[in-house]
C-alpha cells in the first residue's frame, strides 16, 4: 500500500466471464478468430462476422472519484513458482493441449484443429487486464522504418546497410502498468520575473546583467493523472542499458490508453507478446516520482510570468486515490545486433502501432563520421583566417565537435525518451494562487533564478 493511502486495496476482477478453452464466434461458433486492424474489431475468419470489443467493467472511469487503491486482478503479484505450461482440454474432441504461456496464449488442437485460448488470468503475468489492439498494418510500419533508416544511411555502418531489411519486423505486444492518480498538490517557493537586461564594460570585459522582481509563490490544486504508463518488463524498463537501446521503445509513447479493451487472446493472433515480470511494488517508486513530475509541470502552466524560473522549497503531492491495471500495448519492432569485438549492442527501430510515432538507433560507421568531422573542422579553421568575427572567432573551433555530436545524436538517439511529465493526460481543479512581491533585485549576473527547479524531472 502507498503510504499516502488510508483505505484497503480494492481488487476489481477484470476477467469476469473470461473462460480458457474455445473462444467461439457469436454468430457461427467457429474458433478461428483474429483482429481486423482496419476496424479494430475481432473478426471470424470463417463467416467474416465482426464483433464489438468488450470494455473492462468495475474500474473507476471518473478519476476525481478515486479513493484508496484500486487494482485490476491482472496486476496480482507474479507467483515465481507458477508454471508456464498450461493444459487445456478441448471441448470438441476431448484432447488435452499444452500451451507454453511464456510464448503464446493460444494453440490449435492437434486433432480437431479448433483454436484454444487462455483468457483467464494466471499467476505468471501472461494475461493482463486490458489490451490495446494493433491499428497500424505491417506494410505501413515497414514504410515508417524504411523512411527512418533512409535518412540515416550516409553514416550507417556498411554491414548494417548490407543486412538491413524490414521483412523481419515483428508486431509485439509489450507489457505495461497503467496508473490513474487522484491527488492534491502543494508547492511553495520563490520566482523571478525579468524587468530588464543590459551590458556593462567593453571589449573582453563586457558582461550581461539583469534586474528582476522577486516573488513568494504558492500553488495549491487538485490534480488528476490519467493513464500514466510504465514498462513492466525488467528487461525493457532499464533505459540506460549499455547493450540494448531500450530508450527507443520508451520514446514512442504515449499510447491512446482510453481505447484499451478487455483482454482476449484473439487480439494476439499473428503477433508475439512478452509477459510482465514486475509487480506493483517494483514499480511504485517510479510511478510516485513520475506523478510528482507531472504535478510539477502542471504547476508550470500557472507560472508563465516567472520567465527566470521558480525555486520550489516545498513540493507535496498527497495521493487520495490510485488505480493500477496491466496492459498489452502494440509495437512494431525492428532489431539489429551490432557486434563490437566481444561485446554487442542490440539496436531497435520501433513504431507505435497506434500513432505511427517512430524512433530508432542505427549503428554508426565511426571512422567515417570521425573523418568527416575532422574535415569539417579543417574547413572551419580555414574560414577563420578569412572571416572576421571580432572576438568570436573561437566559434569556428567548435565546428568539428558540434558536427560530430549532432550526427551521433541523429543516428543513436540516446537521449530520446517519453516525456511523461508533459505527455501524460492530467487536469487541474480548484486552483489556489498566491504571488506576493518581495523586492526588486538589480545587477544580477545569472540569467535564471539561482536554484530554479520547476522544470526538473526525477522520474
Amino acid at each position: 500500500m502507498d503510504e499516502n493511502l488510508n483505505s484497503d486495496t480494492k481488487v476489481v476482477d477484470t476477467d469476469v466471464g473470461n473462460n480458457s478453452g474455445q473462444d467461439k464466434c457469436p454468430k457461427c461458433g467457429a474458433t478461428d478468430i483474429s483482429l481486423n486492424a482496419q476496424t479494430g474489431l475481432l473478426r471470424c475468419n470463417f463467416c467474416r462476422y465482426e464483433f464489438k470489443p468488450e470494455k473492462v467493467e468495475g474500474l473507476e472511469t471518473d478519476i476525481t472519484k478515486l479513493e484508496g487503491e484500486i487494482v485490476g486482478s491482472g496486476t496480482q503479484d507474479i507467483d515465481e513458482n507458477s508454471k508456464d505450461m498450461v493444459t487445456i482440454k478441448c471441448t470438441s474432441c476431448g484432447a488435452e493441449v499444452v500451451i507454453d504461456t511464456s510464448e503464446t496464449t493460444q494453440a490449435r488442437c492437434h486433432w480437431c484443429r479448433n483454436y484454444l485460448s487462455i483468457n483467464e488470468q494466471i499467476p505468471n503475468g501472461a494475461v493482463p487486464d486490458v489490451v490495446l489492439p494493433f491499428k497500424l498494418k505491417k506494410d505501413e510500419a515497414r514504410q515508417e522504418i524504411e523512411k527512418f533508416v533512409k535518412n540515416r544511411k550516409f553514416y550507417a555502418h556498411p554491414k548494417f546497410k548490407q543486412e538491413f531489411t524490414t521483412e523481419n519486423i515483428m508486431g509485439v505486444y509489450l507489457p505495461y502498468m497503467v496508473v490513474d492518480v487522484n491527488s492534491h498538490a502543494y508547492f511553495s517557493g520563490q520566482g523571478e520575473h525579468e524587468k530588464r537586461r543590459y551590458t556593462r564594460g567593453s571589449d573582453d570585459n563586457k558582461r550581461t546583467y539583469y534586474d528582476a522582481d522577486l516573488y513568494d509563490v504558492e500553488r495549491e490544486f487538485d490534480l488528476t493523472i490519467e493513464g500514466l504508463t510504465v514498462e513492466s518488463s525488467s528487461d525493457k524498463i532499464n533505459k540506460n542499458s549499455s547493450n540494448k537501446t531500450n530508450n527507443i521503445i520508451n520514446s514512442i509513447m504515449p499510447f491512446d490508453i482510453e481505447n484499451c479493451v478487455k483482454y482476449n487472446s484473439n487480439y494476439l493472433r499473428g503477433y508475439t507478446s512478452e509477459k510482465r515480470d514486475m509487480d506493483i511494488d517494483d514499480l511504485r517508486q517510479i510511478v510516485d516520482k513520475q506523478s510528482k513530475d507531472v504535478a510539477r509541470f502542471a504547476a508550470n502552466d500557472t507560472l508563465k510570468q516567472y520567465d527566470r524560473g521558480v525555486r520550489w522549497k516545498t513540493e507535496n503531492l498527497n495521493v487520495k486515490g490510485k488505480q493500477w491495471k496491466t496492459a498489452y500495448l502494440p509495437v512494431w519492432l525492428y532489431s539489429y545486433q551490432e557486434k563490437k569485438g566481444d561485446k554487442s549492442i542490440l539496436h531497435y527501430v520501433a513504431v507505435n502501432a497506434r500513432t505511427k510515432e517512430t524512433m530508432g538507433s542505427v549503428p554508426i560507421h565511426m571512422s567515417k563520421l570521425i573523418l568527416v568531422s575532422v574535415i569539417v573542422e579543417i574547413i572551419a579553421l580555414i574560414l577563420m583566417l578569412f572571416v572576421d568575427l571580432d572576438d568570436n572567432g573561437w566559434v569556428f573551433l567548435l565546428a568539428g565537435p558540434l558536427y560530430y555530436g549532432l550526427m551521433y545524436m541523429k543516428y543513436r538517439n540516446k537521449k530520446a525518451r517519453h516525456y511523461h511529465e508533459i505527455e501524460t493526460k492530467r487536469k487541474i481543479f480548484n486552483l489556489k494562487k498566491s504571488d506576493v512581491f518581495v523586492k526588486t533585485e538589480t545587477g544580477l549576473s545569472n540569467s535564471r533564478i539561482e536554484g530554479a527547479n520547476n522544470t526538473r524531472v526525477n522520474g
